[in-house]
């Protein structure tokens, strides 16, 4: 049984943001969550957005996931607007949101209710085929609470995969884990995309962590959020964290964000 497609190449565009405005009312005031964003994603690519907190990262994330609309502008996948969440397009967030009351195969099971027209058996196969992907094909009667924060991870990542969507969405997956479980994961989601080759846009914090995993880093600034920069991470793969030519471009990167967040007086050193 095929659990997934070829992998392709980053040839065309995928997903089309196109001047795109969201604001927020919180009590007496307005936010302008993302002011006139427009950003092309390539089919494959694996796209990282970096900024400081209230740049608009995880509600450009939320419009392209279907979970939210914008006031203005479009978000267009393949050509068609996006008006509603699809099974082309899966979520994973810092928390890992699992069950406690279903072991880990019964997790990973939960997502493929995406794919009705897979028999039982076929859901297991799959189910099954993701765990071994991400490492815990040995822990697949494990409960969470049994379960490590990177294991966590390790189960919403493959939960996610599992229905197959061409576009994954992680909005700070890695954030809450200790060093060396993310230095893992990093690998591991580094291998993954290059087997299947996912359209992913993965927001962070970390500068880090995102020249480590993406083709271009997407830097935002706050109040409101805008697209500054764009960087092209010419580095091969699989890439160490730790490497002197990585350190390079999180070093202009850093340097490009405190420039731009210091214009509006957010960062004062």
């Amino acid at each position: 049984m095929t659990v997934d497609p070829e992998p392709l190449s980053p040839t065309s565009s995928k997903l089309s943001v196109r001047d795109v405005s969201k604001r927020f009312v919180s009590g007496s005031r307005e936010i302008h969550a993302l002011d006139r964003v427009s950003l092309e994603i390539g089919e494959g690519e694996f796209v990282c957005l970096v900024g400081p907190s209230g740049c608009g990262k995880s509600t450009l994330l939320n419009l392209i996931a279907g979970l939210d609309h914008a006031d203005a502008g479009a978000v267009l996948n393949d050509g068609a607007a996006i008006d509603a969440p699809g099974r082309d397009r899966m979520m994973m967030f810092q928390e890992s949101a699992l069950f406690p009351w279903l072991d880990v195969l019964g997790n990973v099971l939960f997502g493929l209710k995406l794919k009705p027209t897979l028999t039982k058996a076929e859901r297991v196969e799959v189910a099954r085929h993701y765990l071994r992907l991400v490492g815990l094909e040995k822990f697949e009667h494990a409960y969470v609470h049994q379960l490590s924060g990177g294991m966590k991870q390790r189960v919403a990542l493959a939960r996610a995969l599992a229905p197959n969507p061409r576009v994954l969405l992680m909005d700070e997956p890695f954030g809450a884990l200790d060093a060396l479980t993310r230095e893992q994961l990093y690998g591991d989601l580094q291998d993954i995309w290059a087997k299947h080759r996912k359209t992913i846009i993965f927001v962070t914090h970390n500068v880090r962590e995102a020249v480590c995993l993406g083709d271009r880093v997407i830097l935002f600034s706050p109040h409101p959020g805008r697209i500054r920069e764009e960087f092209v991470i010419d580095l091969p793969r699989p890439r160490d964290i730790n490497s002197v030519d990585l350190a390079r471009y999180s070093t202009r990167i850093t340097a490009a964000l405190k420039n731009h967040v210091n214009r509006q007086g957010e960062i004062s050193e």
